[in-house]
């Protein structure tokens, strides 16, 4: 898991990319593409997080970054952004549960 400032960095470039996704600046965001397996799994998890925790996500599909930022991504989809953290899949609800604790 990733935590310091450059998260914040990180995600004020995808939002200059994405500028449709400011609206979701203190939401954890999903990023994937579709017909990714493992994005699929990530998102089960996150709905079973959501059964215990009151967290909104957003899915964010990296096919619509331009191609230096998704080539940045590529290799390690599915990744959780929180305004303040990364975490890179593989993942499981408890380092879910991590991610609000730290």
């Amino acid at each position: 898991m990733y935590d310091d400032n450059n998260i914040k960095e990180l995600r004020a470039r995808i939002i200059e990319k994405s500028p449709s996704l400011n609206a979701y600046q203190d939401k954890w965001w999903l990023l994937g593409t579709s017909g990714c397996h493992l994005c699929d799994i990530a998102a089960q998890l996150l709905t079973q997080f959501q059964a215990v925790q009151p967290v909104t996500y957003h899915d964010v599909d990296i096919a619509d970054f331009d191609e230096s930022l998704m080539m940045e991504f590529a290799t390690t989809i599915p990744v959780i952004l929180t305004p303040s953290k990364r975490l890179n899949y593989p993942f499981s609800v408890l380092d879910l549960q991590q991610l609000l604790s730290q």
